[in-house]
């Protein structure tokens, strides 16, 4: 049976993790009927949204995100907070559907009353990073969750398409998994925040400081991301609940010093718009399909870039050409 949006939104509103679980189920859709029930929805959580933290977390596979998430999580929990974890699965290329199954790797946090879990396929989407991750994370805000941490699949674009849409980026680190020359690549450093070299014990200590101290030379050469504040970089071990205190302070070191100079609703503002340009080209993409001339030359076109008969800049150019002329 269809639940209404009224009934939705109260559910969302009252935390009601079934009811929080279809919403997100609703705005993952993309068939038209539930995209304007989603509409009418984001349009009435709205009012309620905007006052969590949103923590994005990389790393590659192996440097124990979920384990850090997990306890991270409880770490918050035991503050009094509610935290909500978007775990943007790959998906896989046979039923769409999320091979990882982050829920399940968090068992202690699931059990919790105040966290909310939800592994997302990322549908082929670009970078690992769901299409409605935004508007998941809009409505476990408005269900009242203080902390939103969004983990990516460490598959590259994924870290920029995250640091979009969140206010502190956190890049987890390991010694000898092999990601030293990632650690050090200058596109992620340009998005890091704070650093945590994990799996930090009494044998490995005097490799981890040296690793910060390379990590430290390597940003040397970036400018900082925000004024006032140089990438923190923390050693520690998620399994052991060690650095993870450290971790929780700098976070909240980190959005207050934005928050002061005003940049927090700054960004905030800017990820909104880069979402509306984002729907703005879904949405005209969409109304072209609808028209039988339009998706014939749409397919014409892709054709033709598939096969390259041409490249496939040009021949979006010339389709985006004959909408805008209105040609046959």
């Amino acid at each position: 049976m269809k639940i209404s949006t009224q009934e939705l939104f109260e559910g969302v509103r009252s935390g009601n993790k079934r009811l929080i679980g279809k919403a997100i189920t609703l705005v993952e859709s993309k068939k038209a009927e539930h995209r304007k029930q989603a509409e009418d929805l984001l349009k009435q959580i709205m009012p309620f949204t905007g006052k969590s933290i949103r923590v994005g977390i990389t790393g590659v596979p192996g440097a124990g995100k979920s384990t850090f998430i997990e306890n991270f999580g409880l770490l918050a929990i035991s503050k009094g907070k509610k935290v909500a974890v978007l775990a943007i699965d790959p998906s896989s290329a046979i039923n769409k559907g999320s091979i990882l199954g982050d829920k399940t790797r968090m068992e202690e946090l699931t059990k919790e009353e105040n966290a909310f879990i939800r592994p997302s396929p990322s549908s082929g989407f670009l970078g690992g990073v769901a299409n409605a991750t935004f508007e998941t994370m809009l409505i476990c805000e408005a269900a009242g969750y203080d902390y939103i941490l969004i983990e990516t699949v460490g598959v590259g674009q994924s870290e920029t398409l995250v640091a979009d849409i969140t206010d502190v980026f956190l890049f987890l680190k390991i010694i000898g998994g092999g990601d030293e020359l990632q650690g050090i690549k200058r596109g992620i450093m340009e998005m890091t925040d704070v650093i945590f070299i994990n799996k930090v014990d009494d044998d490995n200590l005097q490799k981890a400081k040296n690793t910060r101290l390379e990590l430290k030379r390597a940003l040397d050469f970036i400018p900082p991301k925000e004024k006032d504040w140089k990438v923190q970089i923390l050693l520690g071990s998620a399994l052991h609940n060690k650095g993870l205190e450290d971790v929780f302070d700098k976070i909240d070191d980190f959005i207050s010093l934005k928050k002061k100079s005003g940049r927090f609703e700054l960004i905030r503002k800017q990820q909104s718009e880069k979402r509306f340009e984002y729907w703005v080209q879904e949405y005209i993409l969409a109304s072209l399909k609808k028209n039988n001339l339009f998706e014939e030359a749409y397919f014409e076109h892709k054709k033709n870039a598939s096969e390259q008969v041409s490249n496939p800049s040009s021949e979006a150019k010339l389709f985006v050409d004959k909408f805008l002329n209105n040609e046959d």
